[in-house]
């Protein structure tokens, strides 16, 4: 089966004729833990999800921020199917260079529990919206200096009184979401 393999540490994306088994995606990774990206039109990213917790290489694809070494292939409903994407798309597509705001979030994350994907809902306006952790940073990465600052140094107060990081994200989450309606 045609795929690509994105290696983050040598920031390079390969073409990959993989065998595909019940466990070839757990053995790519030597885990069971595995996040299932659907950002890439008729492709899966799939993604060790301990990546932040081990500190891998950060990079975007598009505007998904992944960590570590990931695995594509194409998607037919809810079926693996060949890649479709054109090599010389995908590589368009990723990016190593990642904002200090970004750098500096993963570096305090990494020591909690947080999945970047991980998703909650939230209510705006009498609606529901789902959101991710990822989407939090996003959203921040977006604001000025000041509101960066403030984002982190709260992060690592929670971080340092031992307090749920998921909360403190949801919360912010909330701020950004009613900022954006104003």
């Amino acid at each position: 089966m045609q795929s690509y393999a994105i290696d983050a540490q040598e920031k390079k994306v390969e073409s990959k004729e993989i065998q595909m088994q019940a466990n070839t995606v757990y053995s790519f990774f030597n885990s069971i833990l595995i996040d299932e990206l659907l950002t890439l039109k008729e492709h899966i990213i799939y993604a060790d999800e301990n990546a932040l917790s081990e500190g891998k290489t950060p990079y975007f694809i598009g505007e998904q921020l992944v960590l570590g070494d990931v695995l594509i292939l194409g998607r037919n409903g809810m079926e693996d199917v060949d890649a479709k994407i054109a090599e010389d798309e995908l590589k368009s597509l990723v990016k190593f260079d990642i904002p200090k705001f970004y750098q500096d979030a993963l570096t305090l994350l990494a020591q909690s529990d947080v999945n970047l994907y991980k998703t909650f809902t939230l209510q705006k306006d009498q609606e529901n919206v789902t959101l991710n952790p990822e989407w939090v940073l996003y959203a921040f990465n977006m604001a000025d200096d000041r509101t960066k600052e403030y984002f982190l140094e709260h992060l690592q107060k929670r971080l340092d009184a031992k307090e749920d990081v998921n909360q403190y994200l949801q919360k912010m989450a909330g701020l950004a979401l009613n900022a954006g309606s104003k």
